[in-house]
């Protein structure tokens, strides 16, 4: 998290992070959080840019530390404006258990600050 309350997210656009303050993936209940950058200018498309063709039954694999893995299905995908993306029930510690992937989403305006939105994608644990 940054000193403004901001989600942190990795500056490697090849990699994804995991916000320290959401459960873990695999955990009974909550949002796991990952985030991750769409693009980078002068360095391409971002691991999570893939997320813009998602839809719903697709299957997401995350490796946890120690090598295990925890199987997820896609169950739903919107877009959210940065101002409500806090309120968005995107970041909630309790509930069922859901793996919640964010990216930045268009339009980007420069002259705004770069992306205006987030893509929040919403998977639930899959049967391995």
């Amino acid at each position: 998290m940054t000193d403004d309350g901001q989600t942190e997210v990795p500056p490697d656009p090849d990699r994804v992070g995991w916000y320290r303050f959401s459960p873990a993936p695999g955990s009974s209940a909550g949002s796991s959080v990952v985030v991750g950058h769409v693009d980078a200018e002068g360095r391409g498309l971002g691991v999570l840019s893939g997320l813009t063709e998602v839809r719903r039954g697709d299957r997401v694999l995350v490796r946890r530390e120690g090598g295990s893995t925890v199987p997820y299905e896609i169950v739903a995908r919107r877009t959210v404006s940065k101002t409500d993306l806090a309120a968005s029930g995107a970041f909630r510690r309790d509930g069922p258990p859901v793996l919640t992937l964010i990216t930045c989403a268009g339009p980007y305006l420069p002259e705004k600050g770069g992306y205006q939105n987030n893509l929040v994608v919403t998977a639930v644990e899959a049967s391995k």
